[in-house]
């Protein structure tokens, strides 16, 4: 299909939205399935010493190193009890691959695009920050994270 047919009404109200599903301290969020690279289970985590609190620090992926992004801690949210096995989203940008830490993973959903909402005034500032927007499922609340927000650090002052 071209842009034009696609900007048409009709043709993009049937678009759908193909998101992989991940839990955050009990928040369901989304990330787009062509931003996933992989799906990782529980992995040993070498910490980098005097990185920021949002690096968890580095695993190796089948012979990559890849840095670790606590998605709690980028969220502002409280961590994780220890112990508790946390799964990873890996992710590339500018050639770089990370591995975003989450509670869980869930299931891979399409979502009618015409159903994707902006971020409402009420969602926290943090998840505003790194969100693009939200769906309203039945019960839930489905946050649509920007992954590539996710991953812009800004430099040390």
């Amino acid at each position: 299909m071209t842009a034009d047919v696609l900007d048409r009404p009709d043709v993009a109200a049937d678009r759908e939205r193909v998101l992989v599903t991940l839990t955050v301290a009990d928040q369901l969020c989304g990330i787009p399935v062509l931003s996933v690279r992989d799906i990782l289970g529980v992995q040993s985590i070498t910490r980098i010493p005097l990185a920021p609190p949002e690096i968890a620090g580095s695993l190796n992926l089948r012979g990559r190193i890849v840095t670790a992004i606590d998605l709690r801690e980028r969220l502002h949210l409280p961590p994780a009890a220890a112990g508790t096995p946390r799964m990873s989203v890996v992710a590339e940008q500018g050639g770089e691959l990370y591995a975003l830490l989450v509670d869980q993973i869930s299931e891979v959903m399409s979502l009618r695009a015409s159903a994707f909402e902006h971020n409402p005034p009420t969602l926290p500032q943090p998840w505003a920050q790194f969100s693009s927007g939200i769906f309203r499922l039945e019960n839930r609340l489905l946050v649509v994270l920007d992954v590539s927000k996710l991953l812009a650090f800004s430099e040390p002052a």
